[in-house]
């Protein structure tokens, strides 16, 4: 593995790219706000596993296929793009469900299957493991290249969710904060228009 300083600078780097806010951290706080903190927690899990896809993928070297075929990236980007203001536009259409208990779970579950999709889609997520992880891997190691790569992306991934799980308390509070009925209807207008404009801004993006 990397020397000690190397590693040091590997978290340190984690670290401020985790809690950097951005589209993880959004669309997490979005889940949140729409759908309460149950589904705020699995829209994080869902994200997180969809994470050791592009893990997998940077290790294996199939991540510099978005590289070596433009059009690759932009349809993704395009496709989760789209997914995510479809996404927002069918929260801002759902109708008011009354107090009914087994929403919540819905949501949650519907939440998480959801969250896989989009991390999957998200290119940018496997360009960034494929620009950030070889910096600090050591081709002189005993343990295969390969390996130093799924090692240092799982702990990349799980240091992105504890952000994401912050990010979800944080978004719970304030749907507590606002209470029921009326308060929730802004929290899902809110947390579906937050989706949408995510995914306008990710579609419009150049690179």
């Amino acid at each position: 593995m990397p020397a000690t300083d190397v590693l040091l600078t590997f978290f340190a780097s984690t670290l401020l790219f985790a809690y950097m806010p951005g589209p993880a951290l959004l669309y997490t706080a979005a889940q949140t706000l729409a759908r309460g903190r149950a589904a705020g927690l699995m829209a994080a899990l869902g994200i997180h596993l969809g994470g050791y896809v592009h893990v997998a993928a940077a290790s294996a070297g199939l991540s510099a296929l978005f590289l070596a075929v433009p059009p690759l990236y932009v349809a993704v980007k395009v496709a989760g793009a789209a997914y995510l203001v479809w996404l927002g536009w069918r929260l801002l259409r759902q109708r008011d469900e009354g107090e009914m208990p087994e929403i919540p779970r819905k949501s949650a579950r519907r939440a998480f299957v959801e969250s896989i999709a989009v991390e999957v889609l998200n290119p940018k997520t496997a360009l960034f493991f494929l620009a950030f992880l070889p910096q600090f891997v050591d081709p002189a190691a005993a343990l295969p290249v390969a390996a130093q790569l799924l090692i240092l992306g799982t702990l990349v991934n799980l240091t992105f969710t504890s952000a994401d799980l912050v990010c979800v308390a944080l978004a719970g509070a304030v749907t507590r904060r606002l209470g029921r009925g009326g308060g929730l209807r802004l929290a899902r207008r809110a947390g579906g228009g937050l989706l949408i404009g995510l995914g306008a801004h990710l579609a419009l993006q150049q690179k």
